[in-house]
């Protein structure tokens, strides 16, 4: 349990810090002026005056927040300060500010990934056949279990998710396979077949296979600083697409609630990959920064994407929301995230 505590502390802590600090870079690269950096809300616990700005850490950990002069347009204002209030800025930079929390969550996703390919490489799934079965392509084709697979179509196979690929994208065209078979070369044609299967989220779907099972065997596989930059971006695009046809699913309903976790439920997975290894903790804070920003985009007030949506329509309408009618979506945008957050430590408590 300490484990788990402390690895969710760390986590939390780190995304925390670098959600807020992309609002407030874009703050001072708009000369918007900066009262409070604060790691938690409630009461200041400890901190440092610097520049004008309270950096604090605060007793609720479970989030933080960068107040920026001028944020709230009712509020009473030094004349002086007009040139660096927030709500006196041109809508543009406005925006800029308020997306730059969830963009920096994606930005430490992809130094995260990068970092791990660069110093552990990666681990590759190798084209080994593990079982054929009767009756499939495959074995109509004469593959067979231990064969390596080397080339689709006369172009190189490095990884079983390579060939799956190229198999699932043939249209069921008959494909060349260049097999190794135990020292050997042999050639093979494949015809591949729409087989009825299910997607990550247990949809009926339609793919073409072949009917083979990978053997299971990975080998290690250094990357260039190239590389593993190009590997970061495209890791954390699949993780981000993924992530936003979750919410996609679960507002239709076609994804069950009860995969929501909560606070409890992310402390012991945290716990879990800390236990696993640094680079397992690096893996798992990556995919939960992407979570957070998307989380943070939902056109939800209180949240970025709720801001991003006033200012939106303010864009549309050439004028700002009335303050009457923002206060009134912040109360329910507070009420749904407390909702939310009643209904995720349920799901941690009764799902554990």
């Amino acid at each position: 349990m300490s484990t788990s505590i402390v690895a969710f502390v760390i986590v939390l802590g780190v995304l925390i810090f670098f959600h807020e600090l992309g609002h407030f870079l874009m703050a001072r690269l708009f000369r918007v002026g900066v009262e409070k950096f604060s790691l938690g809300f409630g009461p200041r616990l400890f901190g440092k005056t610097i520049g004008g700005t309270d950096y604090r850490v605060s007793a609720i950990p479970l989030g933080g927040y960068v107040k920026m002069v001028g944020e709230e347009p009712d509020a009473d204002l030094d004349p002086a300060m007009v040139p660096f209030s927030f709500t006196h800025k041109p809508l543009l930079q406005r925006s800029i500010i308020v997306a730059a929390g969830p963009l920096f969550n994606l930005l430490l996703a992809v130094v995260i990934f990068f970092v791990v390919f660069q110093v552990s490489g990666i681990y590759v799934l190798r084209p080994l056949v593990g079982d054929v079965q009767e009756g499939s392509a495959a074995a109509a084709a004469g593959l067979r279990k231990g064969d390596v697979i080397l080339a689709i179509d006369g172009q190189r196979i490095e990884s079983w998710e390579e060939m799956a690929a190229k198999i699932v994208a043939s249209e069921g065209r008959v494909l060349g396979l260049a097999v190794n078979r135990e020292g050997e070369s042999v050639n093979l044609e494949v015809t591949p077949e729409l087989k009825a299967a299910q997607n990550i989220f247990g949809e009926a779907v339609e793919r073409y296979v072949i009917g083979v099972t990978s053997a299971g065997e990975f080998f290690p596989r250094e990357l260039s600083l190239a590389e593993a930059a190009g590997l970061s971006v495209v890791r954390t695009w699949e993780v981000t697409k993924l992530t936003v046809l979750s919410v996609v699913k679960l507002i239709q309903g076609k994804l069950p609630a009860t995969t929501l976790g909560g606070p409890i439920k992310i402390a012991k997975m945290a716990g879990d990959q800390a236990r696993e290894g640094l680079v397992s903790l690096l893996f798992f804070t990556a995919v939960i920064s992407i979570n957070l920003g998307i989380l943070n985009v939902l056109p939800i007030p209180v949240l970025d994407g709720g801001h991003l949506l006033f200012y939106a329509i303010e864009a549309i309408t050439r004028r700002p929301v009335s303050l009457k009618v923002r206060e009134v979506a912040q109360q329910i945008g507070i009420f749904l995230l407390i909702m939310l957050m009643i209904f995720v430590i349920y799901n941690d408590i009764a799902n554990p």
